[in-house]
């Protein structure tokens, strides 16, 4: 059956460009200097922080640009369309893409903050931190609260400084919070360690589900890559190393690897309310590595640190939220996954949205699914994930 007009669609992971005066009019003004702010060099549009300079990538604006025009170069502001950074006017280009409350992730600090991980003044990068917080909550939200699902970013690097600011941002309201797919690629620890507890009792306890975005570790897939380098180095390094199509492709796997450690963590059993939720990862590759790890499980916990009871299929669908763009595949076997644990991406502004013909395309890959499991995968999923309910009925285009 097709996508209903009472249908409304939520994404659960779209995009959002800063505005050049998200931190300048945030920071204090001994930090002004030094915090994010746009200068031009050579006629591009950069960031400058803490003494470096990032593009804004031209593949984070992409959205209504034909693919022959697109490309890694850093693009300036009035070459993106205003619904990039003006949440006024996204809110027309959802309209018109027919698309009713949209999660949407960071650019400049990284999907989980990573930029501001990796800066040197570590008392400038928890303001920046929370600065963007502050933004997307009260500015960016604030636009159209029942068009905008809040979202905030953590400090990673200390995680007593997450604890506070994960409480701060419940109190605000926040429905998520975003972190690295992988804390190790960043000399951080990992899934199974004890060093992140109270920061998942304070997630559990608020409600809060955990955003994995794919990439937001910093690790880039894929053997013919300089290790685990950035994704701006390995762009410099095309000459001797693959296309960047290569960890285009391969991104989902990042969330594979990352599903598998947290089912074997034990942290799900110590936490069973914390929700986690795989953003921009696909859920064609579910079936397969849920199989597998039972699989796994039934052969090899009786002489490893496993919990014996817990099968790891069984936890997924307790626990984990799949995320998908455009997945005939994982949708053809969605009842291997759950379909009560399905929800849909648009992914605006970037290169694998289907914008604005996203409600066009979500009808044609569910085409065949029933009324009552369409219902849950493009809305009802997301709102029970995120406790985003429906504030009221809304018509929009491109039915």
């Amino acid at each position: 059956m097709p996508l209903q007009d009472t249908h409304q669609i939520v994404s659960v992971d779209d995009h959002l460009i800063e505005h050049p005066r998200v931190w300048q009019d945030r920071l204090p003004e001994k930090f002004r200097e030094a915090g994010p702010r746009i200068v031009e060099v050579d006629g591009q549009h950069l960031w400058s922080y803490d003494n470096t300079l990032y593009p804004t990538i031209g593949l984070n604006a992409v959205a209504g640009k034909p693919p022959q025009e697109w490309g890694t170069d850093p693009v300036r502001y009035e070459d993106m369309i205003p619904g990039c950074y003006d949440p006024a006017a996204r809110v027309a280009d959802m309209d018109l893409d027919g698309v009713q409350a949209a999660l949407c992730f960071p650019s400049f600090p990284g999907f989980a903050g990573g930029t501001f991980f990796r800066g040197n003044d570590r008392e400038l990068a928890l303001l920046c931190v929370k600065a963007w917080n502050d933004f997307h909550i009260d500015e960016w939200c604030a636009t159209a609260p029942d068009r905008f699902i809040p979202l905030g970013l953590l400090p990673v690097w200390d995680v007593d400084a997450c604890v506070v600011e994960a409480e701060r941002l419940a109190s605000k309201g926040a429905r998520t919070v975003s972190f690295p797919d992988s804390p190790v690629p960043l000399g951080l620890p990992s899934f199974h360690s004890d060093h992140w507890d109270n920061l998942w009792q304070v997630c559990s306890d608020a409600g809060m589900p955990v955003a994995l975005h794919f990439g937001s570790g910093g690790y880039v897939p894929g053997f013919s890559f300089s290790g685990t380098s950035t994704f701006q180095n390995d762009l410099a390094n095309q000459d001797v190393s693959a296309p960047f199509a290569v960890a285009i492709a391969l991104f989902a796997t990042n969330l594979m690897w990352s599903t598998v450690d947290l089912l074997f963590s034990g942290k799900l059993q110590k936490f069973p309310n914390l929700q986690i939720s795989l953003s921009e990862g696909g859920i064609g590759w579910v079936p397969y590595i849920l199989e597998r790890a039972d699989y796994v499980w039934e052969r090899h916990r009786y002489y490893q640190p496993i919990d014996f009871d817990a099968r790891p299929s069984d936890l997924f669908r307790s626990h984990f939220w799949g995320c998908f763009i455009d997945d005939e595949h994982g949708l053809a076997n969605r009842h291997a996954i759950g379909v009560d644990r399905i929800t849909l991406e648009i992914d605006f502004p970037h290169s694998d949205s289907n914008w604005p013909n996203s409600r066009k395309r979500a009808a044609e890959v569910l085409a065949t699914v029933p009324d009552d499991e369409c219902a849950l995968i493009v809305e009802d999923n997301a709102r029970r994930m995120l406790n985003f309910p429906r504030t009221a009925e809304r018509q929009l285009a491109n039915v």
